[in-house]
Order: structure tokens, then C-alpha cells, then sequence
């Protein structure tokens, strides 16, 4: 038994040792780095939500009185040209309104007080020239409240694109970097996620608030920039 075993082992040793080691050398190295990019561009719309409000004893007098005011604004963005689907109800609400009134022991405590109906228009401005005149215009004609105004691209897939773009070639010079760093050079390009795996940054758009300027003077109103970004997860191979 001792004689077989030991003609085996000279046997096997004279074979090719196939083991997980020398497959892993095998194996190409890579490289994966995030690619960021941004760009900053000029609005060429902005959305302005204009809101008129209401009171009446009944809930048909303020919502009628409501909807008269609603439609005045509607007819003033249209001497703007503004009209169609840049011009778009937001929100139409009634509610109980109240008051606080002063007992005779001195207490305070709310009583009804007839009816709140508010009425929201979203307003498209596609001149932002005008934008600062058209809000002060809806305020003169019975607007009650201004939100917040938001700038916008009517075509941001264009510039989304590019800025994409922009990203794979960040990713790439990155791991360019790298690998010569490590003395080696970048092989075929392996997978490009986009957005990446781990977090996804979405364009942003810049927001401003408006108020009424004393006077009857247009609303000062500066659109400023929108910063649009993008990212991508690129992964290469190292060159063997």
C-alpha cells in the first residue's frame, strides 16, 4: 500500500496545478469611478401661481364672488398673450371662515363668520420681460396672493443630454488618472450606469419669491440661472 501511494504522489506531481490562484491572475482589473457635470443656463419660462380670495355669508355668495375675481385674472394674463395651457387652475377651496370676538367676562373665543372661497391660477411667462409687469397688473386687477415664482427650460432634454455627456467624459479622465497613477492604462470600457447606483442628482431649478412693489411699479423680478447636473458610473477594464 505504502508503494502505491507513493507512485501516486510522484504521479500528481508532475501534473499542471489548475488552482483558484492562478485563474484570478487571469481575471482583468478594474477601474470604476462616478463622472459628475453641470452646467449652468438661462430660464426661458417661469411659472407664477397667482391667487385670488373671497368671503361671503353664504358659501354660493363667496364662491360666486370668488369665480368673478378668478375669471378677471384669467382675462388680464390674456392681455398678455397668456392663455391655453399656460394658463391652468391650481387649486379652488371653500371653507367656514371665522372670527374672534371678546366676551363680556373678558374671554376670547371664535364665532362664525360666513364663507372663504380662494381660487389658485397657474401662470405660464414665456416673455420674462413682462414677467414683473403681468404681477403687477393680476395685483392691480383684485390678485390677493403671489406663490412662489419657478424658472424652467421648455426643452431641458437638450441640455440634460449634454450635460450627461459631459459626466462620461469626467468619468473617463478620472480613470484615466487612476490607472496611470497605478502604472497601467485603461482597457475597453466595461458598463456605464446612468443615473449611478448610489444616488442619482436630478436637475435643479432655481425658485425665487416675488412681492408687490410699492407704487404700481413692476415687480422686480432677476431669473438668474438654472444649474443642471447629471452623473454617471463608469467602470473599465485595465489593459492586460
Amino acid at each position: 500500500m505504502r508503494a502505491v501511494a507513493l507512485l501516486l504522489a510522484l504521479g500528481l506531481a508532475g501534473l499542471p496545478v489548475l488552482a483558484g490562484p492562478a485563474l484570478a491572475e487571469d481575471a482583468p482589473g478594474r477601474i470604476s469611478v462616478i463622472g459628475r457635470a453641470s452646467r449652468e443656463v438661462a430660464p426661458d419660462f417661469a411659472t407664477v401661481e397667482i391667487a385670488v380670495e373671497s368671503r361671503g355669508q353664504t358659501p354660493a355668495a363667496a364662491l360666486d364672488q370668488n369665480s368673478a375675481a378668478a375669471r378677471k385674472v384669467a382675462e388680464l394674463a390674456g392681455e398678455f398673450g397668456i392663455a391655453g395651457p399656460d394658463l391652468a387652475t391650481a387649486a379652488v377651496s371653500l371653507r367656514p371662515a371665522s372670527k374672534t370676538v371678546r366676551e363680556s367676562n373678558g374671554q376670547m373665543r371664535d364665532v362664525p363668520d360666513g364663507y372663504q372661497a380662494s381660487n389658485a391660477v397657474s401662470v405660464r411667462v414665456r416673455d420674462l420681460k413682462r414677467l414683473g409687469a403681468l404681477m403687477r397688473r393680476l395685483l392691480d386687477g383684485g390678485a390677493d396672493r403671489i406663490g412662489g415664482v419657478a424658472f424652467g427650460l421648455s426643452d431641458p432634454g437638450q441640455t440634460e443630454n449634454a450635460v450627461r455627456a459631459d459626466a462620461v467624459r469626467d468619468g473617463k479622465r478620472q480613470a484615466e488618472i487612476l490607472a496611470e497613477a497605478a502604472g497601467t492604462r485603461l482597457g475597453r470600457l466595461e458598463s456605464l450606469v446612468s443615473p449611478p447606483r448610489e444616488t442619482a442628482p436630478a436637475p435643479m431649478h432655481a425658485r425665487t419669491f416675488a412681492k408687490a412693489a410699492p407704487g404700481g411699479l413692476a415687480v422686480p423680478i432677476e431669473p438668474g440661472t438654472l444649474t443642471v447636473e447629471a452623473a454617471v458610473e463608469v467602470t473599465y477594464q485595465v489593459a492586460p
